[in-house]
């Protein structure tokens, strides 16, 4: 479970967190997910409680992710001004946050994936993954190099993190 949650920490943090983080995350969930109770006992400063929708493990992953990785907001503007900032000031991006103000949900998520998919060429652009389960945000995602999305998706599924390239997941939610 280490090496799963090490590789998809590392796939989804895109080079933004150093590899001790990494590991020390990991090794917590791993701790965590073992025995939920003898590493709240060890760590009384952790707020969780059972009537969270998923395990303490995959609270310890989620909660642990800085903001650069774990984008959390209530509107598309605002998630898209999050991910601009996880920027560094010379990538240069065509959509500016505000022109996502007056457009509906599908069409502002589109226009931030292909603004997304433009960018780092070498991993076939990112794609905007929902992650985990929501608690105070109508919207949680991650980005991930297109290239390492399936795997991406399948140490999710292995972890029993739900994950889903978040354009897909809205446009079947559209079409119901």
């Amino acid at each position: 479970m280490k090496s799963q949650l090490v590789e998809l920490i590392g796939k989804i943090s895109a080079g933004c967190m150093r590899e001790d983080e990494i590991e020390r995350i990991a090794d917590e969930a791993v701790q965590a997910y073992a025995d939920p109770q003898a590493f709240l006992a060890a760590n009384p400063d952790i707020n969780y409680d059972d009537s969270f929708p998923f395990s303490l493990g995959e609270w310890i992953v989620v909660g642990s992710l800085p903001d650069t990785v774990l984008f959390q907001a209530d509107s598309y503007k605002d998630l898209f001004a999050q991910i601009v900032a996880s920027f560094d000031k010379s990538v240069a991006f065509n959509l500016q946050p505000k022109q996502l103000a007056k457009v509906d949900p599908l069409t502002a998520l589109n226009r931030i994936q292909v603004q997304m998919g433009a960018l780092n060429k070498e991993q076939g652009g990112y794609v905007l993954v929902n992650f985990s389960q929501l608690l105070d945000d109508e919207l949680q995602m991650v980005m991930v190099g297109n290239n390492d999305l399936a795997r991406v998706l399948e140490l999710c599924e292995a972890l029993k993190i739900a994950a889903a390239p978040a354009l897909e997941a809205l446009r079947v939610a559209v079409h119901v």
